[in-house]
C-alpha cells in the first residue's frame, strides 16, 4: 500500500512545494517514507514549468532541503482522485479541489495543512508569501512546520503497523 499525499496552493511555486518537501522530510525522519508518496500542485496553470520561488528555495536550503528539481504543475483530476490526503494551504484552494474531486470524495480526503496543528488555530489558512518578503516565507514555514507532527501521526494511523512491518520484511 502506498499512501498518497498531495499539497495544493495557487501556483505551486511557494507554499505547496514548501509543504511537500517538509512533509516528505518529516515522514522520512519518522521512518514512514517508504509507505508514502508526497507531491504538490497548484490550482492554476500560471506558473507551470517554473522552478520554486527563489525565496522558498533559499528557506528550504537553510533547513537542509534541496528543492532544485521542483517544477510547478497544475493539479489534475486523476491525481486528486488517487490521493488519500489532499492538503490545501489556504481557504481559496478548497473550492477548486472540491470541484475537481466532487463533494463526497473531497469530504473524505481534503484537509487544510493547519488542521493538523497541535493547538486549535482560529484561521487555518496560510497566506501567500509571494506578495511579501522573507519574513512572510518564514511565517508560512513556521505554520507548515507546526502541523508536521500531526500529519505524521495521521499517516501512522492511516498506514497500519502490520503493513509497515510486512513492507519491512519484503526488503
Amino acid at each position: 500500500m502506498t499512501y498518497r499525499i498531495l499539497t495544493i496552493c495557487t501556483g505551486n511555486i511557494c507554499r505547496s512545494p514548501m509543504a511537500e518537501y517538509a512533509v516528505r522530510e518529516a515522514l522520512e525522519q519518522a521512518g514512514l517514507a517508504e509507505h508514502v508518496e508526497v507531491a504538490s500542485a497548484g490550482t492554476s496553470g500560471w506558473e507551470v514549468g517554473n522552478p520554486i520561488d527563489p525565496r522558498a528555495g533559499d528557506l528550504l536550503r537553510r533547513h537542509g532541503i534541496d528543492s532544485s528539481d521542483h517544477r510547478a504543475r497544475q493539479m489534475d483530476s486523476a491525481e486528486l482522485q488517487a490521493a488519500d490526503l489532499v492538503l490545501t494551504l489556504d481557504h481559496d484552494h478548497v473550492g477548486p479541489v472540491q470541484q475537481a474531486l466532487g463533494t463526497s470524495r473531497a469530504g473524505e480526503t481534503v484537509r487544510m495543512v493547519r488542521d493538523f496543528a497541535p493547538r486549535s488555530v482560529e484561521d487555518t489558512g496560510i497566506r501567500d508569501p509571494w506578495y511579501g518578503d522573507e519574513d512572510d516565507f518564514d511565517t508560512a514555514w513556521q505554520q507548515i512546520d507546526e502541523a508536521l507532527a500531526g500529519i505524521v501521526d495521521h499517516v501512522r494511523t492511516a498506514v497500519p503497523e502490520a503493513e509497515r512491518r510486512s513492507a519491512g520484511e519484503q526488503r
